[in-house]
């Protein structure tokens, strides 16, 4: 069973979609943007920033939740020079990016643990480990996720969980829509391919880390060499 968060656009309706599309049961969540898919009933409107929010989701797919992969694809940009940026939208990113992916470990970890498997992934970013003017509440809460992760994996893996970063760089779908086509020129031109990737391969990455239990608390890069 998949959960994937932030599954209504760009790459997590990507997977969302492919997964069902092999065979895999998935379930995802939405906020403000609503899905265009015939899988609606798999579907839910969840704010994983409210914790009370992401507590309820959880709790009425509880008893469907089997040998699960958790990823965690939902987030949000706000692009700003650090000394111009209005607080709320800067502090909007981190609590989507970060604490919301934390508040759905939070509350998936304890099934993980009773069932003594789980897989969870998150996605961080090449922003995080690159300069890029104007990123900073992006870059930070994408960067935090390493911490976070390598502190949950020590506490779970002998629980037969693993959890693990895909340091994602730019693929032709999602975010790199909101990128000024001059900036993507750049950005090519810095891959040694000279594109941007395919989503599928974040799929065959994941799908390696769900066959993996010995790749645990690390980040993968994946980015076409861009640095």
């Amino acid at each position: 069973m998949i959960i994937i968060t932030g599954s209504s656009r760009g790459i997590g309706r990507y997977l969302f979609e492919k997964f069902w599309e092999t065979g895999t049961t998935a379930y995802g969540t939405y906020n403000k943007t609503f899905p265009d898919s015939d899988k609606e009933n798999y579907l839910m409107k969840v704010d994983i920033s409210n914790y009370p929010d992401v507590k309820n989701w959880i709790e009425s797919i509880r008893n469907k939740i089997e040998h699960l992969t958790l990823i965690n694809c939902a987030g949000i940009n706000y692009t700003s020079f650090a000394h111009k940026a209005e607080m709320d939208k800067w502090s909007d990113v981190i609590n989507v990016n970060l604490i919301g992916t934390f508040n759905v470990i939070r509350e998936i970890l304890p099934i993980m643990r009773e069932k003594s498997y789980g897989r969870i992934i998150n996605f961080s970013s090449v922003v995080a480990q690159t300069f890029v003017p104007g990123s900073s509440a992006y870059a930070a809460s994408k960067s935090a996720l390493w911490g976070l992760t390598r502190s949950i994996a020590i506490e779970n893996s002998g629980k037969g969980i693993t959890i693990n970063n895909l340091n994602l760089g730019y693929f032709n779908l999602g975010m790199i829509e909101e990128v000024p086509q001059k900036y993507q020129t750049i950005l090519k031109n810095k891959i040694p391919s000279g594109d941007f990737g395919n989503p599928d391969n974040i799929f065959k990455v994941i799908n390696m880390l769900m066959d993996n239990d010995y790749i645990n608390g690390t980040s993968i890069d994946i980015n076409g060499g861009l640095f």
